[in-house]
């Protein structure tokens, strides 16, 4: 189906040329002013120097050619030159029951469907997820969502931390508490243990233990950087407790992301791209893309039109090690080859920028990726705590993502206890789907690229522009309709009637902007603007509700009428919530 604003765009564009103007000036805006009009058109201020004429006059004779308008009720021109316009009830229910006829609810999908990856989580092993890897995967995980929504093929690769110095650190420390291991006998011909010599919590324990140490004994760091040598080169013990250590942290890592309703199609890591980076050099070298630079192996990026120095992007350091723009190189070549992908999309802290400006013009310059391969980032802010500092536990450390999630979830259970409306045995799922509702609505209810404060007791109010309001919203229409059926009516073949007043034909209008919101949402790559806009259908629905006897109405044709705008708005607002990656229980 079209936007509703490009079929009111197309009428008013024939107004434009019947009136003698150019369609250029039929651009057509939501209202700033909808106590006045629904939508509006500046487009006549706009031509007034092309025609020599006074804006309210092109205004008055685009009004005129509007006269047989199909979807207009009221057109008016007003000073300075404004546009005004207003719906036809009947038009708008006409359209609305064409979404609801349409499994997609009207959202035009691409007709050519792009392979987009979108790279997101970037845990490390070994390590506990933190409030840190939050948004990453949250973000990530709705705009992987939104592209399939919108039609395209995705891919969601979680790009682990698998390889480099923190393997070394932990052989090293594994090595001086249990030296007897085969791991660590160079002499040993047998087939390695199946099952790893550590527990996901001891592991999460050796990590910091022997990073801490390697700062204070540099003995201690030289027999890691050399483990991370022998591992990277192919030793056969190490690889062993590599492949230990990846199988418990990956299983601990899946059991962590699924908690948050976050899954990914590819578990690629730094590693994947190892076998790549060898030839690439190489080839960098032969054809003069790679130079020497202090000891470095540099690729120069810096380009004429830029207004501040860019460095180069370093692809091999002084000592011979490989860094994150080389591994991000690598990666690109192996994602070219398996996927010919035509979009991938980064998501990391926004304070990454530079280092993805360097890897993406190193990838163009170098034809590691071709003209057709659109690279984006998308940088996020810090999620701080009420001191508008990064947010950390009472005692100030780093806030485990386990413990944030139970203690949201802790916080909904008290509440959904208070209001005592659902039974014993459905509290603690309710209280989990609510508390992630709260989580991730706080999140993604801001820009991305914007800090934010992180408010327990905000985020999980009933009341104002949180999660828990939202479901709570869809709670209350999906009991209507319950109530409904138990009344003996089906839900079946529906018509959505033209509004009866203000405030039906408010949430109407609400409803209609889905597909515009979500095709927008995507283009810029704005989860908020989801956000937004459920936020305000929600209220529009209220305020419906509050002022209006659905259930006790007694003209039956009306009431169908509002029972199939409540599923109209109850199917709009799941398939929001469900790009952002929660859900609705069945009672709050």
């Amino acid at each position: 189906m079209k936007k509703i604003i490009d079929l009111i765009t197309g009428e008013l564009a024939e107004a434009f040329v019947s009136a003698g103007y150019d369609k250029e000036y039929a651009k057509v805006t939501l209202s700033n002013r909808p106590d006045l009009c629904e939508y509006q058109c500046n487009g006549a201020m706009a031509g007034a120097k092309a025609y020599r004429k006074a804006p309210i006059m092109i205004a008055e004779d685009v009004v005129k050619a509007l006269s047989g308008s199909q979807c207009l009720e009221e057109v008016n021109a007003v000073k300075p030159g404004f546009i005004n316009m207003k719906l036809k009830k009947e038009y708008v229910a006409d359209y609305l029951n064409q979404m609801g006829r349409d499994e997609k609810l009207g959202l035009e999908t691409a007709r050519l469907p792009k392979t987009v990856i979108v790279d997101y989580g970037g845990a490390n092993v070994a390590k506990p997820l933190h409030v840190g890897h939050l948004r990453s995967a949250i973000i990530g995980e709705g705009i992987k969502r939104l592209a399939k929504k919108m039609g395209h093929r995705v891919l969601g690769d979680v790009h682990l931390g698998d390889w480099g110095y923190q393997m070394g650190l932990i052989i090293t420390e594994l090595k001086e508490r249990k030296p007897e291991l085969p791991y660590f006998c160079e002499d040993f011909n047998g087939e390695y243990p199946k099952e790893a010599p550590f527990t996901i919590g001891e592991l999460e324990e050796i990590y910091p233990t022997a990073s801490s140490r390697a700062k204070e004994d540099e003995e201690y760091r030289r027999e890691a950087l050399e483990a991370t040598r022998l591992l990277q080169n192919g030793h056969a013990g190490y690889r062993a407790v590599w492949k230990h250590i990846m199988h418990v942290s990956v299983a601990d890592l899946e059991k962590n992301y699924e908690s948050l309703n976050v899954h990914f199609d590819l578990w690629k890591g730094e590693s994947d791209a190892q076998v790549y980076i060898p030839e690439m050099i190489e080839r960098l070298e032969r054809e003069g893309y790679a130079h020497m630079d202090d000891g470095a192996l540099v690729i120069d990026v810096q380009e004429e039109s830029d207004t501040k120095e860019i460095p180069p992007c370093m692809i091999r350091k002084s000592d011979g090690a490989s860094l994150y723009g080389t591994t991000d190189l690598a990666t690109l070549i192996q994602r070219e080859q398996d996927y010919d992908p035509d979009q991938i999309i980064y998501l990391a802290d926004k304070r990454q920028d530079l280092h993805f400006l360097q890897v993406f013009r190193a990838a163009r310059k170098t034809g590691i990726v071709p003209e057709k391969t659109d690279l984006q980032f998308l940088g996020f802010g810090t999620m701080n705590g009420k001191d508008g500092k990064p947010f950390k536990t009472r005692e100030g450390g780093v806030m485990r993502l386990e413990n944030l999630i139970a203690d949201i979830v802790d916080e909904m259970r008290k509440k959904i206890a208070e209001n005592r409306t659902v039974a014993a045995e459905e509290a603690e799922e309710t209280a989990r789907i609510v508390g992630m509702s709260a989580i991730k609505y706080g999140d993604l209810s801001n820009q991305a690229f914007k800090d934010y404060v992180f408010d327990v007791d905000r985020f999980t109010s009933f009341e104002g522009n949180t999660g828990p309001y939202i479901l709570y919203t869809i709670v209350r229409i999906k009991s209507i309709l319950s109530k409904y059926q138990a009344e003996g009516k089906s839900l079946e073949n529906l018509e959505v009637e033209p509004a009866h007043d203000g405030n039906e034909k408010a949430l109407m209008l609400e409803v209609l902007k889905y597909n515009d919101v979500i095709e927008a949402a995507f283009e810029e790559l704005a989860l908020h603007k989801i956000c937004a806009y459920i936020y305000d259908l929600a209220n529009a629905f209220n305020r419906f509700y509050h002022e209006t006897k659905i259930l006790a109405e007694e003209d039956v044709r009306k009431q169908k009428g509002y029972i199939a705008l409540l599923s109209l708005t109850k199917r709009v607002l799941e398939s929001c919530i469900d790009i952002l990656g929660f859900e609705a229980p069945e009672r709050m």
